[in-house]
């Protein structure tokens, strides 16, 4: 695969991952004028986020990124680990399956959760779908399930140039957990984004909105920096 389907899938939803193929040890780092995760800001404001990737020819790879967030009760960083597996069905058509676990540790609750996902590449369009597997006691609200959580994305990138490419996103979040975090049991967020590769990293420029009440649309300036270990 020229790029890792769950890197795809990450850097459409706010993870900054590196955007080369997977081959043994990369770093990457980068900052962000809003960390948006699933269309929501995760810091209103700037964040510093980084991480580490181990990927092996086979398609096995594993991961850790951090980000700062702001939560408004204390909670100052989010640290993920992941691991998953991911390949070639055809030359056009890849797959990824991996394990994604959000980490917040000092949070004043047990807000901490996993998730699954299935992912498919083709050509220029990826979708994917989400579930949340395991999720701490605070994450939602008694009676609520938190572990009742789904995410299905699909993404459309077109490259314009060698160095610049456009791309389109679509997620949709539904259960108990969304009902905790914002009052409705389903929400729809989607944004458009242009991004450059340069000699001293990547520079993205996304526009994003959801169809939550009170929820504005969001301009995010980024950069990122992937390296090899």
């Amino acid at each position: 695969m020229k790029k890792s389907l769950y890197q795809a899938i990450a850097l459409s939803t706010g993870l900054l991952l590196s955007t080369t193929a997977l081959a043994e040890v990369t770093g990457n780092i980068g900052a962000t004028s809003d960390y948006i995760w699933r269309g929501v800001s995760q810091t209103s404001g700037a964040a510093v986020q980084g991480g580490i990737d181990y990927g092996h020819e086979s398609g096995f790879y594993v991961g850790g990124w951090a980000s700062n967030v702001d939560f408004g009760d204390g909670t100052s960083y989010e640290l993920d680990v992941y691991a998953g597996f991911g390949g070639d069905i055809t030359e056009d058509l890849s797959y990824d399956i991996n394990y994604l676990y959000y980490a917040y540790p000092d949070s004043p609750g047990s807000v901490d959760f996993g998730e699954v996902t299935v992912g498919l590449a083709w050509k220029w369009l990826d979708v994917a779908y989400s579930y949340t597997v395991n999720g701490g006691d605070d994450i939602a609200e008694s009676p609520l399930d938190s572990k009742d959580m789904i995410y299905a994305q699909a993404n459309l990138t077109f490259p314009l140039t060698e160095k610049v490419s456009l791309g389109f996103h679509y997620g949709y979040s539904n259960g108990d957990v969304i009902t905790s975090w914002y009052g409705t049991d389903s929400y729809s967020e989607y944004n458009v984004s242009l991004s450059t590769d340069t000699d001293f990293g990547t520079i993205s420029f996304m526009a994003t909105d959801t169809d939550l009440d009170d929820d504005d649309a969001k301009i995010v300036l980024g950069y990122s920096y992937s390296f090899d270990l």
